[in-house]
């Protein structure tokens, strides 16, 4: 791609996600939102392969539907209230609608089919910045939207990391299981979202660091499926060594950074007096885990086939940047200890 257009392209991804932010009018923020859509759609597509035109086809009509649903939430509040201030959101109606939009923007689940199906069309620097950036303008709107209905953000969240947990299960495809590695992190940020805000800012944090980790490491090999996983000892060893500490990340166990926010966000729960909710949340984090060990195993513990049938990749030296790679290893692997420090940071 040209790189002058490149620029154009990214400018307008960086200004939707502002305008969004900064907005207080809905029609400002839906603005935002579609000038985020529309700019990464040249992204997807840049590569004319079928299965890229049919992964943006996909994003661009459920983006589509849940602006339109946005929209229509944003003008019945007008119409019942008198006034189109995103945090003054009252009605329960107009309320709802726009939380539901707002989930199928970001692929909560019962709204999240189209998300693995986009992200498995897609190159990984696309689908590393559609499971980042594009998360940021829509949970910006969730966060303002409270006090939105309780029990829908809860159902949202558990039906989101359980979904995300099952689903990924039987995937080979490793942009597929990220997709739904995405939707049960979603899932546990939608939880905790109306009693700790700052617990969610934290784990929406660190979500995008072990992301950003995951998709550079997959890129530097050029893994887009398990099998390819295996031949990843002969071209990087080190980061290969270090890869099952980053998926652990993923999954949550400690002494990991993955396990700060899922450690802070079961403690909220229980606080508030949902133990049962966070034993599920907990048990749902185990499904999640087994396909991050199965990537592990893949990786560091199995050897390529090397008879005559399988064609052997080639492995010429990768002309990646490797430092954003490494300073993002080294914070998904090693932030845990500066809990109490960064809980400070984030709740004064």
């Amino acid at each position: 791609m040209n790189p002058y257009i490149l620029a154009i392209l990214l400018f307008g991804l960086g200004l939707g996600t502002t305008i969004t932010f900064a907005s207080s009018h809905w029609l400002l923020a839906w603005m935002g939102l579609e000038m985020n859509t529309l700019a990464i759609i040249p992204l997807m597509t840049q590569h004319h392969h079928p299965r890229a035109v049919e992964a943006t086809t996909k994003y661009f009509l459920t983006q589509a539907t849940a602006a339109a649903t946005l929209l229509f939430a944003s003008v019945t509040n007008a119409w019942l209230t008198g006034q189109w201030e995103i945090q003054q959101i009252t009605h329960p109606l107009p309320s709802t609608m726009i939380t539901l939009a707002l989930a199928l923007k970001i692929g909560l689940a019962p709204l999240h089919a189209w998300l693995p199906e986009v992200l498995q069309g897609l190159d990984l620097t696309t689908g590393l910045i559609l499971s980042t950036w594009q998360k940021l303008a829509p949970f910006a709107l969730i966060l303002q939207l409270q006090p939105s209905s309780s029990t829908l953000l809860i159902i949202l969240g558990l039906t989101s990391t359980l979904i995300g947990g099952w689903g990924g299960l039987n995937q080979t495809q490793l942009r597929k299981i990220l997709a739904y590695s995405s939707i049960a992190h979603l899932g546990w940020m939608i939880l905790v979202l109306q009693f700790s805000p700052s617990i969610t800012l934290l784990t929406l944090l660190t979500y995008f660091i072990m992301t950003f980790s995951t998709f550079l490491v997959f890129k530097l090999n050029k893994s887009t499926n398990i099998n390819t996983l295996a031949t990843s000892w002969a071209k990087a060893p080190a980061l290969t060594a270090l890869m099952p500490l980053i998926l652990l990340s993923l999954g949550g166990l400690p002494p990991l950074t993955g396990f700060m926010p899922k450690w802070l966000i079961l403690q909220e729960l229980t606080k508030q007096g949902l133990a049962p909710t966070a034993t599920l949340a907990a048990l749902s984090a185990l499904l999640s885990l087994y396909f991050y060990l199965r990537l592990s195993y893949a990786m560091t513990l199995t050897i390529s086939p090397n008879n005559l049938t399988s064609s052997t990749p080639w492995r010429l030296p990768s002309t990646q940047l490797t430092y954003p790679l490494a300073t993002s290893t080294a914070m998904t692997i090693c932030l845990l200890p500066l809990t109490p420090a960064i809980s400070a940071l984030l709740t004064s």
